[in-house]
């Protein structure tokens, strides 16, 4: 006889409960940049609309700002981290192959024994573990999921780059995800592009940096990226994924009340309104300006940012959308907490 196997009994829905960030206390100006590169603080404004962005000091390491964090979500949802049963990091530049660094934070912030792992998808990152914490919830294999997005860009950043000196930031972005009564996190758009994997990538690999890691030819690996095809794939076929998500949430553009893209560069921001016919009352994440490129963490820092700055309020409905290297993306529509 062919045993049934009995499906998850979780929550209806899920919905983000809580946000927190960590911003590194160094702040970068970019004139400090261009001690390095030969630039100007205009071309780079102009081109990527950074003023600032925030370094990490040897203290502030991956597992202590996603600790920071989280305690701020997790405070945040106002829930106990003992009833926590999943903590999902994602990060590209974390260098410690295993364990899985969410071991530890988890353990950290007072979590129990929950399903802890990392992911790496590149500044999606995020959006992807939103996702799969969604799954976890309404599944029923947890009741509370931490997602933190968190990057030491920095220690990845080729000073003497000057297509990419200028963008990387360091932080932390958090949120909590729990059972709902209504839908608040809509269906998600994703997908990656394989082809085109080389457009933003390392310098060398770990392996090739091992094996020739004492010459003096070669230096620690560092994120470089083809910024003209960068910006032609994010501008033509983000817009099409982002209003892919709206079309599978059944929200229209006039609808929405908080707009959080990827902070890669304000002018892809522009374009991606333009192109989604966003309306003027839409309340639009511009956390790039002050804290650069800072990946998976820049989406839960940007919606931090909207809600402590009173631009974007509790139960307000927003589009978010991640996407980088890989290339990968993911969009969907939330509420947001």
């Amino acid at each position: 006889m062919t045993a049934k196997i009995k499906p998850g009994q979780g929550a209806a829905y899920a919905r983000i409960l809580g946000v927190g960030g960590y911003r590194p206390t160094r702040v970068v100006p970019n004139e400090e940049i261009l001690q390095h590169i030969d630039s100007s603080d205009e071309w780079i404004r102009s081109r990527s609309g950074i003023a600032t962005r925030h370094w990490a000091n040897e203290d502030e390491t991956v597992a202590e700002m996603s600790v920071a964090a989280a305690g701020k979500a997790i405070a945040n949802a106002g829930i106990d981290a003992a009833e926590v049963g999943g903590v999902i990091i994602a990060t590209v530049s974390h260098f410690k192959q295993t364990p899985a660094i969410a071991t530890e934070i988890a353990h950290r912030i007072g979590a129990g024994k929950p399903a802890a792992f990392d992911i790496s998808a590149g500044c999606a990152g995020f959006t992807y573990g939103l996702t799969l914490a969604k799954g976890m919830i309404t599944e029923g294999s947890a009741r509370y999921v931490v997602v933190i997005g968190v990057e030491r860009l920095s220690d990845l950043t080729d000073l003497e780059d000057r297509a990419t000196a200028f963008l990387f930031g360091d932080g932390a972005g958090a949120v909590v995800v729990g059972p709902s009564d209504e839908p608040a996190i809509g269906p998600t758009v994703w997908g990656s592009e394989g082809d085109k994997a080389d457009i933003i990538t390392q310098t060398v690999s770990w392996e090739a940096y091992r094996e020739r890691g004492a010459a003096t030819d070669v230096r620690f690996p560092a994120i470089t990226q083809e910024g003209q095809a960068v910006f032609r794939w994010a501008v033509y076929e983000m817009a099409k994924v982002a209003q892919q998500a709206l079309d599978a949430a059944g929200v229209t553009a006039d609808q929405l009340d908080a707009f959080i893209p990827h902070q890669a560069n304000m002018r892809i921001i522009d374009s991606m309104i333009k192109a989604l016919g966003l309306p003027e009352h839409v309340a639009v994440a511009r956390d790039i300006a002050t804290a650069g490129n800072t990946s998976s963490a820049s989406i839960p820092l940007a919606m931090e940012q909207l809600l402590a700055s009173g631009q974007a309020k509790s139960g307000d409905t927003a589009l978010v959308i991640g996407f980088g290297a890989g290339l990968v993306y993911a969009a969907s529509v939330v509420t947001l907490p």
